[in-house]
């Protein structure tokens, strides 16, 4: 290799190659970027020398992943979790801890590491989740609402552990009870006057920030990634992390309705980004020094794979869900998160661990992406098998799941979401809305989303062309798409994601001329409306009931 560009060429290249392997056997990316920074590095063939660059996007893909994980947590959302989701994700997170400090300790671990590694395999992740459960349109379902509201609070209290651990590390003090209680209360002094700055900037700044901003789209990405980037260095020089800094930047910004946009459109460059941190672990992971660890890392994974789920069973069986819930919940805590390796990469750089503990929790963390992978796209098949057993981890009367079902009026009941709202969409909107039928109306236009939500109608912020945002919309009820965008490229951008959704209602598209009525036709858009023939064919019906109405007087 002649240089930095070459290097990145390589891995790039060599990780597409790999990627073609990983999507035949449908495996998750990441473990894909892990085996080429193997591959690339001292444990494979040592091909690559560009560290300090790939090191920089790395740090920049952890930023913009806290960012989004910040961004999505808004306030109203946090009220939706319920009690449910606070309460299981809380109960695995401390069970698994304590259950996984004893088995540490009993693999002949001192008591520093077997603390941060309990904590790092209580953590599940929320990208490989995520992505599994949006693939097979499971992102809605009852379990996947649950399995979401869990990794919010399991991601949480991974920005919390960091904070704490970044903040003791800082601290040459805190060796004694009194250092550990004067660290705590600088802790909670300083989540005060951030959670103060944070109001402020939420109801105060950000919201005429963004409106101004979002006027156009591609200035609203470069504000959300210099926002992001800016606070997670700035959360670095307060002494907290650059991971809490960014997440404080998406937190900021997750109660605008530009949040969806945001977030659609960044989630390319964080999943682009995050393959130079995975690579890069991959890269550091060196053999030798597992030599002694392959057996902790057999057992620890065996935990995880199977204990974490069935800790999340036996608490979901207790709170009155269903057998099937229960186990399809679980299913998706079953491996560690790249918070996990996060988290033990801090302990070992404020040298509290060794290296080689590195290496045991990436090793952990391959077998438990790569199995869970295969275990929640087959959890259908698993449950069939192992419905008898489950039976175990269910009440006689599973009165919680009874009384959600009860509930079905409370689901989304959106049955036509219509896109643009100029003065034609708007109009369809509000007679929509107040004749009672549950409608949403969609527009990159910030004014007229302003405009639109101080009235009351129902409205989302977004582009129709970005197939990351179409995802994020209640497909599963709707009935009717309204397309009113004039432009026929946006039109055709939009059939296409519509039918890459798998949305099977009608659809309904306005033309302005001939020629894009006869493509929008073409296309298989349900039914066409000429708003202008229509609307003169309208206005000679009337002009001639009028003149007939005059003879038959006179």
């Amino acid at each position: 290799m002649h240089g930095p560009f070459e290097e990145l060429a390589f891995l790039l290249f060599t990780t597409s190659i790999i990627g073609v392997m990983a999507v035949h056997f449908r495996q998750p990316v990441l473990v894909v970027y892990i085996m080429a920074g193997i591959i690339a590095g001292p444990a494979g063939f040592e091909l690559v020398g560009a560290h300090n660059q790939i090191d920089l996007l790395a740090q920049i893909g952890i930023a913009i992943l806290l960012f989004l994980v910040g961004l999505k947590l808004d306030l109203q959302h946090v009220r939706h979790i319920g009690p449910i989701a606070l309460a299981v994700g809380t109960a695995q997170l401390v069970i698994t801890t304590l259950l996984g400090f004893l088995l540490i300790i009993l693999l002949g671990k001192n008591w520093q590491a077997a603390v941060y590694i309990a904590i790092a395999l209580s953590f599940s992740s929320t990208i490989i989740i995520v992505k599994l459960l949006t693939d097979d349109r499971e992102i809605d379902s009852l379990h996947g609402r649950i399995a979401i509201g869990i990794l919010i609070v399991q991601d949480i209290a991974a920005i919390l552990a960091m904070m704490s651990v970044s903040a003791l590390g800082n601290d040459t003090e805190a060796s004694d009870l009194s250092g550990w209680i004067d660290v705590a209360l600088f802790l909670i002094l300083r989540i005060g006057l951030v959670s103060l700055l944070l109001f402020v900037t939420i109801w105060y700044v950000m919201p005429p920030l963004i409106r101004l901003v979002a006027r156009s789209q591609e200035m609203l990405l470069i504000f959300a990634i210099a926002w992001g980037t800016a606070l997670a260095a700035m959360g670095e020089w307060a002494g907290f992390s650059k991971e809490a800094g960014a997440f404080v930047a998406g937190f900021s910004l997750a109660s605008t309705y530009f949040r969806d946009a945001i977030y659609a459109r960044l989630t390319g460059i964080r999943d682009f980004l995050l393959l130079f941190f995975f690579i890069d672990l991959g890269a550091k992971l060196d053999f030798s020094t597992l030599s002694g660890e392959l057996w902790p890392a057999a057992v620890l994974s065996v935990f995880v794979l199977i204990g974490k789920p069935i800790i999340v069973m036996i608490i979901m069986g207790y709170m009155g869900y269903r057998k099937r819930t229960s186990f399809q919940t679980g299913l998706t805590m079953a491996q560690i998160s790249e918070f996990s390796i996060i988290f033990i990469a801090m302990g070992i750089i404020l040298g509290y661990l060794e290296q080689d503990m590195l290496g045991l929790v990436t090793l952990v963390g391959i077998v438990t992406i790569t199995f869970s992978a295969y275990m929640i796209m087959n959890s259908q098949r698993l449950y069939e098998f192992l419905a008898i057993l489950l039976g175990i981890f269910e009440r006689t009367r599973p009165y919680r799941e009874i009384s959600i079902e009860r509930q079905r009026s409370m689901v989304d009941n959106t049955k036509i979401i219509i896109f643009g709202l100029g003065r034609y969409g708007a109009r369809v909107l509000t007679q929509l809305h107040n004749h009672g039928v549950g409608v949403l109306g969609v527009d990159f236009d910030p004014e007229a989303i302003r405009t639109l939500r101080h009235r009351n109608l129902p409205v989302r912020y977004g582009d129709a062309e970005d197939p990351a945002f179409l995802s994020s919309l209640p497909f599963a009820s709707v009935e009717w798409i309204v397309t009113t965008i004039p432009e026929w490229s946006a039109n055709r951008a939009l059939l296409h994601a519509l039918k890459e959704a798998g949305f099977k209602g009608r659809i309904v598209g306005l033309a302005r001329d001939d020629e894009r009525a006869l493509a929008l036709q073409q296309a298989g858009v349900t039914r066409v409306v000429n708003i202008f023939q229509e609307a003169a064919d309208h206005a000679v019906d009337y002009l001639v009931q009028e003149i007939e109405d005059q003879e038959k007087i006179s």
